[in-house]
């Protein structure tokens, strides 16, 4: 995996640090995750325990009647071998309810609703206990626009936005992530069955090696293909990625003031303090 093994030790100090920084330096000391029982939750409620301690993290595990019922055990793993907080909060009446309206909803839209769901819960539990949400999307999922805008995609901050699914497996590794969650099918967990490379149609490990050439190294699609990749392949993704830069972007505000929020008035997250 030339270009995407990283130095393990290296990032575990500086994304605790991260987390550290960007939650008290706008005055919290707590901070909520969405486990689901995969390895990005997962690793990322690792790296929360090690910056918060395990007295200000709260994990928040939220099945539909669906759900594999392996993913719930997995994170109650990690919950007990970490000792930190926790709520269950089962999302199967407010999705049932909706979904009694449109019952031909299809596949996408119910697992749409679940993620969005799942998050509106997830910040009405951040007010009551004080915490900022810390997000779980990789770098693979961001630039393939795989997650639901307003859904998974949302949170206050991302510690594992730039790193791509293969080193978050390298990183769980080594933060101890038991091997039952490193080792099993990467899934969203939507529908009864659902794997992310089965939707995707391509494994993680070949579109990280695509992407990190693509992004990291900017090379072109005809060096792409040059590379050995095949050109249907490079397409696809190139269009994913094409396609879900909105997802990446902040709404865009029509500019009709001299000082435009996101354009002319920029200041850090923690302006004034």
């Amino acid at each position: 995996m030339s270009g995407l093994d990283v130095n393990t030790e290296l990032l575990e100090r500086l994304l605790v640090g991260f987390i550290q920084d960007e939650i008290y330096k706008v005055g919290f000391t707590r901070g909520i995750i969405a486990l689901s029982g995969g390895i990005d939750s997962s690793t990322v409620t690792y790296l929360a325990k090690r910056a918060l301690g395990p007295e200000n993290v709260m994990a928040v595990i939220m099945p539909y009647k669906t759900s594999n019922p392996q993913s719930r055990e997995d994170a109650l793993v990690v919950v007990n071998e970490l000792g930190i907080n926790y709520r269950e909060l089962e999302i199967t009446p407010m999705i049932d309810s909706y979904f009694a309206i449109f019952p031909d909803a299809d596949n996408i839209r119910r697992g749409n609703k679940m993620a969005r769901e799942r998050m509106t819960i997830l910040y009405d539990q951040s007010v009551e206990w004080g915490a900022l949400v810390i997000g779980t999307s990789n770098k693979t999922e961001l630039l393939l626009g795989y997650g639901t805008l307003f859904g998974d995609m949302a949170s206050a901050i991302n510690p594992l936005g730039d790193i791509y699914k293969t080193q978050v497996r390298q990183l769980a590794r080594h933060l101890g992530v038991p091997e039952r969650i490193i080792g099993k099918k990467p899934s969203a967990d939507l529908w009864l069955g659902q794997t992310d490379e089965g939707e995707l149609g391509f494994t993680y490990e070949d579109v990280d090696r695509l992407l990190h050439l693509m992004v990291d190294e900017r090379y072109s699609l005809d060096e792409l293909i040059d590379a050995g990749f095949a050109e249907n392949f490079v397409l696809k993704v190139h269009e994913k990625v094409r396609s879900s830069q909105y997802k990446r972007r902040l709404p865009v505000i029509a500019k009709v003031s001299k000082r435009t929020i996101d354009r002319d008035f920029r200041y850090a997250r923690d302006w004034g303090r």
